[in-house]
């Protein structure tokens, strides 16, 4: 078996979308874990292009160490930086990271990532497209309406919801993470400004159910799934202050849910994970109503490694520490 030393890793963090500073706050724990199993490895952000920070504490820097774009991400793939990396280890979030778009540009190189192929990161931040497999292979997911900027009109929207199933209800861009741009709409008053506020993230919104009752999510790793958590968030609703802020959360996990709701929630996990195809490891969430229905709200193909992030926790439950995880992550994709 080869040995992690001569394994040469390219952590690839930051990025141009809203998610960068989480994506930072997650490559720190890899960093870390990755330098304690002894893996060689190359910190690459693809918003610098070219133009790498020299140190290596820049990276994970608040502020910026030079100018961002999008562009600059071919430029960085396609430079020296990857000659002769074994595999890159995807330490991004959301749009560019999550969408297909950096793994195309690393198999045109031929270099080998973590997590899923192109088209099922694709698929699974498309939420719409996930929702559509969702229904054909028989997994319960909210009720939705899918709109466009193009065909957008207010009172239509709001007769729409009405009719199919009435407030509250959740609006949110297409292909965002992290709940940016989400809002939950109590009266139809509020409709207009959360469907303005989620256009401003994506091209399509997509307005959906909101299903109270427990919020709760599963890992996959190697095609298995770990234990149910269950968030406990002090607003309510598991936003991006309760995600990302210590004390603003509590999890649980096992779930303290009956255990057949439990065997469901994993056995419903499996399926969306295969759905849409994914491979490696990933989360899938859901809500579980009061009268413990199971309803799929969408697949991340790359979940958090912050540590306040959820797959760890999940592992750590069946005896998985973190760098275990990771190295196992790695293992797997090669």
């Amino acid at each position: 078996m080869v040995e992690n030393s001569q394994i040469r890793v390219a952590l690839i963090l930051g990025g141009t979308s809203p998610e960068r500073e989480v994506s930072k706050s997650s490559s720190k724990s890899i960093y870390k874990a990755l330098k304690s199993l002894g893996y060689q490895i190359r910190l690459v952000d693809p918003a610098y292009g070219k133009n790498q920070p020299k140190n290596e504490d820049d990276f994970f820097a608040e502020k910026d160490y030079t100018e961002l774009s999008n562009r600059n991400y071919v430029d960085a793939i396609n430079s020296s930086l990857f000659d002769e990396v074994d595999i890159a280890f995807l330490g991004l979030h959301g749009k560019w990271g999550e969408d297909g778009t950096i793994q195309s540009l690393l198999e045109l190189r031929g270099i080998k990532y973590t997590g899923s192929s192109v088209i099922s990161s694709a698929m699974s931040m498309d939420k719409i497209m996930s929702k559509i497999l969702f229904q054909h292979y028989g997994i319960s997911t909210p009720k939705w309406i899918a709109i466009e900027k193009r065909n957008l009109n207010a009172e239509k929207i709001k007769k729409e919801i009405k009719e199919k199933f009435g407030y509250p209800c959740v609006i949110k861009p297409n292909d965002q993470g992290s709940t940016v741009g989400l809002t939950i709409c109590q009266t139809e008053g509020e409709v207009p400004e959360a469907v303005k506020l989620a256009f401003q993230f994506s091209g399509k919104v997509l307005i959906e159910e909101y299903i109270s009752g427990h919020e709760v999510t599963v890992g996959i790793i190697d095609n298995k799934a770990l234990p149910v958590l269950e968030i406990k968030p002090k607003h309510g609703i598991y936003d991006y202050e309760c995600k990302y802020t210590h004390g603003m959360s509590e999890y649980e996990v096992p779930a303290n849910l009956p255990e057949n709701v439990k065997a469901e929630l994993q056995s419903q996990s499996l399926k969306a994970f295969e759905a849409l195809e994914c491979s490696c490891y990933g989360r899938i969430d859901f809500r579980v109503s009061n009268d413990f229905k199971t309803y799929c709200l969408e697949v991340n193909s790359l979940p958090g490694m912050t540590s306040t992030s959820l797959v760890p926790k999940m592992a750590m439950a069946v005896g998985i520490t973190f760098e275990e995880l990771i190295d196992k992550i790695i293992k797997l994709s090669l």
